[in-house]
């Protein structure tokens, strides 16, 4: 990121002079706004409005088929169709597909099965296109795109009762396993979007029947619900080799950023990948669900709130003013061109600090007029009357006087007091007892909380606020229960684990999951070579401009949709290892530290994020299915620079969303990756990003920002008081959390190396002895019966009869054994 260029650079003297003062004031006006217009050329207008967002587990239905395709594969729509209707016209005279009968339709799609089972490789891709475009709604015979999206979803679960799925896997091992495509590519010096298209045809098939399925709607049928949960289980359980479909598409990755097999068309099988995970484990509203009933299973009590639900409710706040990023005592003038103007004296000396601001102004007493001067000025920095109010009137400590009229009755609709109920960690109970004891009788009682003798009676009400506040999260009950379980391993006997989809991918992943996280965040560097499936081999040869705009806007568009499919696959793994045990989500957020997780999220901040929501990386008219239907009209270049009307671009809110809560779940409560976040100077870029006015956007950034202010120091305190402001109002309170002023005991960072030192060797011993157990443990029994012993079966060498008597003559009749000492001993 540049820096902005420093205001009032380019601002003129008052006059000739120096003297003049109507000449000075006209001068100051234009240097105002000459400061206002170089803004918002460098950092973008800060005068955002309110983004209308619903955050959700993916975007709508149309968006999300649109997204499979890349715009230079719009030709192969057309191809598709092709090769469906010559097969049709050879099997159904007379017919089209819509007007076919159930059972012709079944008829047909088992033919087109037998079909693509065939030696030539270019007949097979003939069928493969042909179920393709039955797959994409046959959009030939509809007449709007609701009735492409209809018969999408139509064929798609018709295809797969059919057995369609299973034919298309065996196809995708085979090409997977086709050592020739994957040398071909490696010899060639750029790969374009010609080597892919059996994997392509093949992706996008699985694709779209994956997400027709997952999709539920109230009319669908009970046979499709059967249906659908019935794919669920195959997908979860007993594919291929007995492991869930998502592995392979794990090693499909691998192979692909490894750089084995850069053929592979990514961007297809990361959507793929995290339309599977969604599928077989589930989405957000499913892991609420999940959650709540995990809680009643281990008798604790139900969760107070939907965090999801509660940001919905909260407002976006208004974003720190532009001053705040510059140290505005290196911007002041020299005081000699500040003689006699008290209007710019007041403006320079907004930054002093900013907890004395309340005693300066009353906010709810009636002032005298401003001087023109005073209203100038007051229309810049933090300290305008309308910043604070927007800070005040949500603060349920800073009520307005009753006789107060309501300021606007817009901002009396919002709901006063915090949005979030406190909690409280069992372990701060005990640091609070633990320091008072030290303070009032001199000596501790270890982790003992319910004995309050010698204390005096405002401690005891402070330990009843905190036990009324305490919240048991299900990681403290599994962790309880892994530190029983490594302590008494034989009187707890062996731990029954519920053979869950989340388990069985954890299981499957295990021994790879190293490998899994690093190339999964490789293939979405800026500079990976994720873009090479899109056509680049027509840069070789001459093109229009206009070519090369829509080549530009394809290429920024794959980024974006690589980078939205990989936020939301890792922030579901997260949560749902999270969720089935704390340290399966520990391992793999380990592994993401160590992939340098933590300074590729915020190297993806340090960007203009309120331009990268807001940009137009799309042409709706070549959007599936609305090129399917309607007749592509010219496109111009003036057309491509506009882009559509959108306030926003849904997925890239979406993937900052989602990279905000993975780098919130990765620090949580991590003082050592919190010093990431400091050492990586975030504050500045996380701050930045506040710019973007929406609610749940901004509650993570302010989470990011709380938990690092103890290491950032007072001076960057005091003069970020907007902004600790907003954590106070919107972030979740933690009692007995000194946030603000970086007292905490756990802010030592000597401690910070033991403390991951000792959070992998509790994950190893959790995966060793839950994993590895049957392999080497000295708690195994053993068999010590001589008959079962020598009765076992022994896998012996094929060559061993051969040498069969000379081993008895050498190990057995030359050596001379004590039959009767050997059954005493034994």
């Amino acid at each position: 990121m540049e820096d902005p260029a420093v205001p009032g650079a380019g601002v003129p003297p008052a006059n000739g002079n120096g003297n003049g003062n109507g000449n000075g004031k006209q001068a100051a006006a234009k240097g105002r706004e000459a400061f206002r217009s170089q803004r918002r050329e460098s950092e973008g207008s800060v005068d955002c409005p309110t983004l209308e967002f619903e955050y959700g587990d993916a975007d709508g239905h149309a968006a999300e088929l649109s997204e499979l395709y890349s715009y230079t594969e719009n030709l192969e729509f057309t191809n598709n169709r092709r090769c469906f209707e010559e097969d049709f016209k050879t099997q159904v005279q007379g017919k089209e597909w819509l007007e076919l009968e159930e059972d012709a339709q079944k008829t047909y799609v088992m033919g087109l099965l037998d079909r693509l089972e065939v030696v030539s490789r270019e007949r097979r891709l003939k069928v493969a296109r042909a179920v393709l475009y039955l797959a994409q709604g046959t959009f030939g015979e509809c007449d709007s795109e609701v009735d492409v999206l209809h018969w999408s979803r139509y064929n798609c679960f018709l295809l797969y009762q059919m057995g369609t799925f299973s034919a298309f896997l065996e196809l995708l091992h085979m090409e997977i396993d086709n050592s020739q495509a994957c040398s071909s590519a490696l010899r060639k010096p750029a790969v374009s979007i010609a080597d892919s298209t059996e994997l392509r045809v093949l992706l996008s098939v699985m694709y779209l029947i994956v997400e027709n399925i997952r999709l539920e709607r109230e009319t669908d049928p009970c046979g499709w619900r059967t249906a659908r949960e019935t794919f669920r289980t195959e997908l979860s359980f007993s594919m291929h080799n007995e492991e869930p479909f998502a592995l392979l598409l794990f090693s499909m990755v691998t192979k692909f950023c490894s750089g084995l097999a850069p053929h592979f068309p990514i961007k297809k099988v990361l959507l793929l990948l995290w339309k599977v995970v969604m599928f077989t484990l589930g989405g957000f509203e499913h892991l609420q669900a999940l959650k709540i009933q995990k809680r009643a299973e281990l008798g604790l009590p139900p969760l107070a709130e939907d965090s999801i639900q509660v940001v919905k409710s909260m407002r976006a706040a208004s974003p720190p003013s532009y001053t705040l990023d510059l140290g505005e005592s290196q911007l002041a003038p020299p005081p000699s061109k500040l003689r006699g103007r008290r209007g710019s004296r007041r403006q320079l000396l907004t930054k002093q600090d900013s907890l004395d601001i309340y005693n300066e102004r009353d906010l709810f007493k009636t002032e005298e007029p401003a001087t023109e001067e005073e209203e100038e000025s007051a229309g810049d920095g933090e300290r305008t009357l309308d910043g604070e109010l927007d800070l005040l009137e949500q603060d349920p400590l800073v009520p307005p006087p009753p006789s107060q009229a309501p300021l606007s009755a817009e901002r009396v609709a919002f709901p006063k007091g915090l949005p979030w109920a406190p909690k409280v960690r069992q372990k701060d109970i005990e640091h609070f007892l633990e320091m008072s004891r030290n303070k009032f009788i001199g000596f501790t009682l270890g982790q003992d909380t319910d004995t309050l003798v010698g204390l005096p009676r405002p401690i005891h009400e402070s330990v009843k606020t905190l036990k009324q506040h305490k919240y048991i999260s299900i990681a403290d009950v599994q962790i309880k229960n892994e530190e029983e379980l490594e302590k008494c391993p034989m009187s707890l006997g062996e731990e029954v684990v519920p053979e869950t989809p989340c388990e069985i991918l954890y299981q499957g992943m295990l021994y790879s999951l190293p490998q899994y996280m690093t190339q999964i965040l490789g293939s979405c560097r800026p500079a990976s070579k994720a873009t090479l499936c899109i056509d680049v081999s027509s840069l070789h040869c001459s093109i229009t401009v206009l070519q090369s705009m829509k080549l530009g806007i394809d290429v920024n568009r794959h980024k974006e949709i690589i980078v939205k499919s990989i936020s939301a696959l890792l922030l579901l793994l997260l949560k749902h290892f999270k969720l089935n045990h704390i340290y399966q989500f520990e391992y793999v957020s380990q592994h993401l530290v160590f992939a340098n997780c933590i300074p590729l999220i915020l190297k993806f901040f340090n960007q203009n994020i309120l331009s990268y929501i807001t940009a137009k990386n799309s042409i709706s008219v070549l959007d599936y299915p609305c090129c399917t239907i309607q007749d592509l009209p010219e496109l111009t270049t003036e057309s491509l620079e506009a882009g559509d009307n959108n306030q926003f671009c849904w997925r890239n809110l979406f993937s900052c969303i989602n990279l905000l809560r993975l780098l919130n779940k990765l620090t949580k409560w991590k003082h050592s990756r919190t010093m990431m976040l400091v050492v990586f100077k975030s504050a500045p870029i996380l701050k930045r990003a506040l710019k973007v006015k929406q609610a749940m956007l901004q509650l993570y950034v302010l989470k990011l920002l709380k938990i690092q202010t103890k290491y950032l120091g007072r001076q960057w305190r005091k003069s970020n008081m907007k902004t600790m402001s907003a954590i106070y109002q919107k972030v979740r309170h933690r009692m007995n959390d000194d946030w603000a002023y970086g007292n905490d005991i756990d802010a030592r960072p000597w401690d910070f190396q033991a403390e991951e030192c000792t959070l992998r060797a509790n994950i190893e011993a959790f995966n060793s002895r839950r994993y590895d157990r049957p392999q080497d443990s000295e708690f195994s029994p053993v068999d010590n019966c001589l008959q079962s012993v020598l009765g076992q079966r022994l896998d012996l060498p094929e060559d061993f009869h051969y040498s069969y008597e000379l081993w008895l003559e050498r190990e057995v009749f030359s050596q001379p054994i004590c039959w009767e000492e050997l059954l005493q001993n034994h």
